[in-house]
């Protein structure tokens, strides 16, 4: 199994919002933290304030920020909320042509260790994964500025 680019740049920009404290930041701040496209960026980006996760502040000094505290953004919650779908093997779909579907014991072994993988997630929060921000040189370069 393997995560969506989306995913993983959704929690990668929240991490670096995170460590910029209640410092506002800006896609090309975090594009160029990154070394990543500027335009995916701003799809995760405009993803994340839709569903609450982010703040978006318009204007000349305008930037993003954690829209709530970094113990309430539940790993879990984002993962679930970025990716399209947990289909982990083909009877996980609705357009399930698998043959041995109805004597197959292998969807419960791959449903238990999706729920393990969710719960472990679900037990983690922004806060528990946050960065310092001189681990991201473009915060501490910013910082410096100040």
């Amino acid at each position: 199994m393997q995560l969506t680019m989306f995913s993983d740049l959704a929690l990668r920009v929240l991490m670096f919002t995170q460590a910029a404290g209640e410092r506002l930041v800006t896609i090309d701040e975090i594009a160029n933290a990154y070394g990543i496209s500027r335009s995916h960026l701003t799809k995760v980006v405009n993803a994340l304030t839709r569903t609450g996760y982010l703040m978006a502040v318009r204007g000349r000094s305008g930037g993003l920020r954690l829209a709530r505290p970094a113990d309430q953004i539940v790993l879990g919650d984002v993962i679930r909320t970025t990716e399209p779908d947990f289909a982990l093997v083909e009877c996980f779909t609705t357009g399930n042509q698998c043959v041995i579907t109805n004597c197959c014991r292998l969807q419960g072994v791959f449903e238990e260790a999706l729920e393990a993988f969710l719960a472990v997630l679900d037990r983690n929060t922004l806060a528990s994964i946050a960065l310092k921000p001189r681990d991201f040189r473009v915060l501490v370069r910013s910082e410096d500025q100040r």
